[in-house]
């Protein structure tokens, strides 16, 4: 959320800000709305204010004639007082509801437009693989040694879910270790965070609007959201809470199972793992210093490449348009991995700075004079894309896979080595 002041003497800033995101705001509205809200406001402090100077004389007048005249007055007063504040309620409620649809103020050097056509490649690092055999897509393979089972999956849980099994479900806590291992040395702090949230945290996170808000499961009997990234879990962790300036940066990396519902993504990747309903990640999110949260975020990026680099996959660096970034976010940057059966790439990993817009929701600040800190988070691994861009890009002519060489040690051998299935 932005703060009203900041939206009341840059009315142009966030009108335009708006406009590069492809979000409709009633700027105007709210600035109405405001105006309302506070004169209405100082109208009910000073009713209160007579009401309570009436009450005090009432109780020491000793002249019932006086008493009666004043408690006439003050049934008045009481009226007026209901009046202006069901106007201050109901204006702060619209003024609140048109308020958290204005998103982010994104830098000025972000890429401008209005989805992703307008994002910008910044650089492609490693060598595409080159195959003198034709090469398989993931799933034939996978198939082919049972470590990944759709058919079972759609019949007990339904269509974009998937059993992933032997070698491949133990090269998924391979890639977990290895990134716990990689980022607990850049002094992250590791953490298992709850998967359910409560509706109150989702909203200050800014992930109950537009597609956001169609991709969340809502478990309606206990009122709680199942988490769609750690990020939306441990950013309220620090909720109402002041940092000493100097523990910042603070930073975590949370490991937890996601949920989306995937929502305006049908007919769209629904063969295979690529886009399921449920998944695991790798999250990094960091509570900093407003003056450092640009240096941060060049931080978390470099981090995801250099992890990528150790395994060897290749991949680009995007700039996230405007307009494909969503409403919290001020600076985005996606790392895509090479795809060899698609031959593109696909998103595995982001990086956001998100300003103070998620601090100022959730009371997060730090220091003496308690500024709002400014929170990032990046995905370090999307786990299911990524064992998809191993067994693509590390496939052999004898239908095996080769283990990149930084987890091996955690897989304790060099290939994926399964039974064909026996279905």
């Amino acid at each position: 959320m932005l703060d009203i002041k900041f939206i009341r003497e840059n009315p142009d800033a966030v009108k335009d800000a708006a406009k590069k995101k492809a979000m409709e705001v009633n700027v105007d509205r709210i600035l109405e709305l405001d105006k309302e809200r506070r004169d209405t406001l100082q109208v009910v402090e000073k009713l209160r204010a007579e009401q309570n100077k009436a009450s005090h004389t009432i109780s020491s007048e000793k002249d019932d004639r006086k008493k009666k005249g004043l408690i006439s007055e003050m049934r008045d007063v009481k009226k007026n007082l209901q009046e202006s504040e069901g106007t201050l309620e109901k204006a702060e409620e619209e003024l609140n509801d048109l308020l958290k649809l204005v998103p982010n103020i994104p830098y000025d050097d972000v890429p401008v437009g209005p989805d992703a056509s307008a994002n910008v490649v910044l650089r492609e690092v490693g060598k595409k693989p080159k195959f003198s055999f034709d090469a398989n897509d993931y799933l034939t393979i996978a198939e082919t040694h049972d470590w990944i089972d759709i058919e079972r999956a759609a019949k007990v849980s339904g269509s974009r879910f998937g059993y992933i099994k032997g070698d491949l479900a133990l090269l998924e806590f391979a890639i977990v270790r290895y990134a716990m291992d990689f980022l607990t040395k850049e002094r992250f702090t590791p953490v298992l965070p709850p998967v359910l949230v409560k509706p109150e945290y989702m909203e200050a996170m800014g992930f109950l609007h537009g597609e956001a808000a169609d991709d969340a499961y809502y478990l309606e009997k206990d009122e709680l959201y199942l988490a769609g990234t750690s990020e939306q879990v441990i950013g309220p962790m620090h909720a109402g809470e002041t940092f000493k300036g100097e523990d910042l940066p603070k930073r975590y990396v949370g490991f937890s199972t996601c949920f989306r519902r995937e929502a305006g993504s049908y007919g769209r990747d629904t063969k295979g793992i690529l886009r399921v309903h449920q998944f695991d990640k790798v999250e990094m999110v960091v509570f900093a210093h407003p003056e450092k949260s640009r240096e941060e975020l060049t931080y978390l990026l470099s981090l995801n490449e250099k992890m990528m680099q150790e395994l060897k996959l290749p991949y680009r660096v995007v700039h996230i348009s405007t307009g494909d970034m969503g409403l919290a976010k001020a600076d985005m940057y996606d790392i895509e991995t090479w795809i060899p059966s698609e031959n593109t790439y696909r998103e595995t990993h982001s990086a956001s700075n998100i300003t103070d817009f998620q601090a100022r929701r959730l009371n997060i600040k730090f220091g003496k004079d308690r500024q709002y800190v400014h929170m990032l988070n990046g995905t370090v691994f999307a786990i299911g894309r990524t064992l998809i861009a191993i067994i693509e890009n590390y496939q052999t002519k004898d239908g095996e896979v080769d283990i990149p060489k930084a987890l091996q040690g955690y897989m304790r051998k060099k290939k994926l080595k399964n039974a064909p299935s026996k279905k």
